[in-house]
């Protein structure tokens, strides 16, 4: 399989910040920047494997600046980093204030993706080739961010046997019971 240039799979999305788009305090809700960092990171991630893809994780969104009503938002996506059949996909929020041009970074995100065949089963994908300081850098660092993904998800499995799927789960807690009669004596 012939690697593909970082570059071959970038995608920028630029929009306006909109009222219905904003919170209380007039900034971008984070959910809505969200979407548009899973919706860019999937498009590169479609475009460098050239198959389905569905999201694996979302390491982490880091809002570093908000935006606001005045600004637009470019959202910028590219894959960094490839597995087998995972690609890791580096996403950079642009803020610009369309007063005063002024541009910060608001916003860093990492996610993985899979692609997939039209059984949903993992393909493999090419491997990645950075160009630039900043692909470089990135595609340097994907290992230790890879062991970090992997270890959060051992985690978060183990987190996940201990939870319950019972809507209802407190109120049979013991612990809670123990505390709540605790609570009442005391009263």
């Amino acid at each position: 399989m012939e690697a593909k240039y970082c570059r071959e799979s970038r995608i920028v999305r630029t929009s306006h910040v909109f009222p219905p788009d904003t919170n209380t305090l007039g900034t971008l809700f984070g959910g809505k920047l969200m979407a548009y960092i899973d919706d860019v990171g999937s498009l590169s991630a479609t475009r460098h494997s050239h198959h389905t893809v569905v999201t694996a994780s979302t390491d982490s969104v880091d809002f570093l600046k908000p935006i606001r009503l005045e600004d637009s938002v470019t959202v910028e996506s590219y894959v960094v980093s490839t597995g087998k059949t995972s690609m890791e996909v580096f996403v950079k929020v642009i803020a610009e204030n369309l007063f005063t041009g002024e541009r910060r970074i608001a916003a860093t995100s990492f996610l993985t993706f899979v692609a997939v065949d039209e059984n949903r089963k993992p393909i493999p994908v090419p491997p990645v080739i950075p160009e630039t300081d900043e692909e470089v850098k990135l595609h340097q660092l994907a290992p230790q961010r890879a062991k970090h993904r992997r270890t959060r998800r051992e985690e978060s499995k183990e987190f996940a046997a201990f939870l319950s799927t019972d809507e209802y789960s407190a109120q049979k807690c013991q612990v809670c019971k123990n505390n709540l009669s605790n609570d009442q004596e005391e009263a």
